[in-house]
């Protein structure tokens, strides 16, 4: 199905759903563009990508997994699930990229350990892509299996046309999305909207071959100066872990309050060098070197060779623009792939 959404309605649409329904949009904030739980009267800002992901709709940053009642001090507590309660999340003009970073979750949480809140937020959430007509130089979406208008992930993708969007859908939930009485007929905007995705495409920069990455890195695996070299300017700060849609790593601690205790998984990164602390003092990662080439290989060896060579990354390239170290990571497996024995 196809529709077409006046640029005019666009908050129009927003202002609609957080009616009815959680949204997750980019918003302007200090200067900024980051995803936020959308609010009327919010700026919705479409121009540039998010800093931020979208993750946050089927992995929030920190969420209670259950909470321990007690009504009596030193009796049994009554102990309650907190599974999200049953309600839409529509994510409105995430990129491609982040829509397709979720994926890489399914197999993880939707596998042999099956996360019922992950699984309740991914049915519940519907994801509105936009088309990037114009790739940022840390872009590289093409090289990973993605691209500027790939559908994966997304129920509705947003094609910017003179005066507004063509809505495509590209699942049935996207389809009835646009029965919205915002959405008006397409007209003859098809053939602007099939041009525009075309030179999406060609303003990519030429792609580039990982297919060789998971053996490469696997051959790096031991070699010590090959990872001190990577590492050398990393300052291990982590921003690259918390930026990325893919990444899923995550921590999980009690909190007690009065007769009251919630457990709490929160956010967490391989980066961090108490992630892999063991109680017994020893950590098999105790330097920046192992952590990064944990992450890289993670992504570009680990995760395809279990996954039908899938790349855990979907080529956004926020860990790139926002690493303050300049760390790169396509320069790292680069180096990996080309590095002489």
């Amino acid at each position: 199905m196809e529709r077409f959404l006046p640029a005019a309605q666009l908050t129009a649409l927003a202002d609609d759903l957080a009616g009815s329904c959680h949204v997750l949009a980019p918003v302007a904030h200090a200067g900024s563009v980051v995803f936020r739980w959308y609010r009327p009267g919010m700026r919705l800002e479409f121009s540039r990508m998010a800093s931020t992901s979208p993750k946050a709709a089927t992995f929030p940053q920190t969420e209670p997994l259950l909470v321990a009642q007690r009504h009596e001090e030193h009796k049994q507590p009554v102990i309650e699930a907190t599974l999200p309660p049953q309600a839409r999340t529509v994510v409105l003009g995430c990129r491609p990229c982040g829509a397709r970073g979720k994926e890489i979750f399914g197999p993880v949480f939707l596998g042999v350990a099956h996360d019922p809140y992950f699984a309740r937020r991914r049915e519940d959430a519907l994801f509105i892509s936009l088309v990037c007509t114009r790739p940022e130089t840390t872009c590289f979406c093409s090289s990973v299996g993605g691209g500027p208008a790939d559908p994966t992930g997304s129920d509705v993708l947003l094609i910017p046309v003179q005066g507004g969007f063509v809505a495509r859908s590209v699942t049935e939930a996207g389809a009835a999305f646009l029965q919205h009485a915002l959405f008006e007929d397409v007209g003859a905007r098809g053939a602007e909207a099939d041009a525009v995705v075309t030179q999406a495409q060609a303003a990519m920069p030429p792609s580039h071959d990982f297919s060789s990455a998971p053996a490469k890195l696997l051959a790096r695996f031991d070699d010590k100066e090959f990872w001190e070299q990577q590492s050398a300017k990393c300052i291990s700060c982590g921003a690259c872990t918390y930026m990325c849609p893919t990444c899923y790593c995550f921590n999980i601690t009690d909190d007690d309050l009065g007769l009251i205790s919630r457990r709490i998984r929160t956010w967490d990164n391989c980066m961090s060098y108490t992630f892999t602390l063991e109680a017994s003092g020893h950590n098999p990662r105790p330097t920046k070197a192992h952590r990064l080439k944990n992450r890289v290989s993670h992504k570009f060896s680990y995760y395809p060779s279990i996954h039908n060579g899938v790349i855990a990354c979907c080529g956004c390239g926020r860990c790139i623009k926002h690493c303050p170290a300049g760390v790169d990571i396509r320069a790292i497996v680069h180096a990996a792939q080309e590095y002489a024995q």
